[in-house]
C-alpha cells in the first residue's frame, strides 16, 4: 500500500500566513510602485469579510492590483526562489521540519496540499522535500506571462478534497490503495480530515482545535 503524508501549508508548517507577505516581497522587487495600491487590497479584504466577494475573487483582486493583471513567469520565478528562501529562513515552525523528516524516513510519499498559489509554494516544498503539489494554479497564456485569474478550482474547504482526489486519479492511485495522514491548521480543512485515514490538528485555530476534540482528532504542537 502506498503511504501518503499530506500536509497544508499556511500556519501548519509555516507560522503565519505566506499568500500576502509573498505579493508585497514580489511588488517590492518587480515593481515597487504598486505598494501604493495596498489600500485598496485592503478595501477587498474587507469585501471579503462581508461577503461580498469569495477568497478565489479576493486572491485575483490582489494578484492584479500588486503583480498586475499578468506577468512574466520568469520573473515570478525568480522572486518565488528568494521568497522561499526567506520563508524557510524564518516561517517554519521546527516541528512540522521534525514530522515531515519522520514521514519521509517512514518512507512515506510527502504531497503539500494548499490554498497558497502553485507559482510561488512549489519552490517552498522543494526546499522542504516535497515529491508532490497540490495548489492554487494561475492560468498561464501562450506567451508565458502568469494570469491573475485562477485555472479552475480556488484550493480551499471541499474544494482542497476534490483536487486531492484527482490528483489520485491522474497518479493512478485507488483511494482503497493508499493510507493517507493529513495534516493541518484549520476547520477550513475538515472535508480533508475526515476523509483522511489519520488526521491530525495542528496548533488548531479554536474552531478546528474544538472540531478534534469532538471527533478524537489528535492535536499537534509545532
Amino acid at each position: 500500500m502506498t503511504e501518503l503524508a499530506i500536509y497544508d501549508m499556511d500556519r501548519t508548517i509555516t507560522r503565519t500566513g505566506t499568500y500576502t507577505p509573498f505579493l508585497i516581497h514580489a511588488a517590492a522587487r518587480l515593481a515597487p510602485w504598486r505598494l501604493i495600491l495596498l489600500p485598496v487590497m485592503l478595501a477587498a479584504m474587507l469585501a471579503y469579510v462581508l461577503k461580498a466577494i469569495d477568497r478565489g475573487r479576493l486572491k485575483e483582486i490582489a494578484h492584479a492590483l500588486l503583480l498586475g493583471r499578468s506577468a512574466g513567469s520568469a520573473d515570478l520565478a525568480r522572486v518565488a526562489e528568494s521568497f522561499a528562501d526567506r520563508t524557510l529562513a524564518a516561517n517554519v515552525r521546527p516541528g512540522a521540519l521534525a514530522q515531515i523528516a519522520e514521514d519521509r524516513a517512514a518512507g512515506r510519499r510527502l504531497v503539500m496540499a494548499t490554498a497558497s498559489y502553485r507559482l510561488y509554494v512549489q519552490a517552498i516544498a522543494a526546499r522542504l522535500g516535497f515529491d508532490d503539489v497540490i495548489a492554487t494554479g494561475s492560468i498561464i497564456g501562450l506567451d508565458s506571462r502568469v494570469s491573475a485569474k485562477i485555472d479552475g478550482e480556488n484550493c480551499y474547504g471541499p474544494a482542497k478534497l476534490r483536487m486531492i482526489q484527482a490528483w489520485l486519479a491522474a497518479h493512478q492511485l485507488l483511494r482503497n490503495g493508499v493510507g493517507v495522514r493529513f495534516y493541518s491548521d484549520h476547520v477550513s480543512d475538515a472535508p480533508v480530515l475526515d476523509w483522511a485515514d489519520t488526521p491530525f490538528a495542528v496548533s488548531p485555530s479554536p474552531k478546528l482545535r474544538r472540531l478534534a476534540r469532538s471527533r478524537g482528532w489528535p492535536v499537534l504542537e509545532w
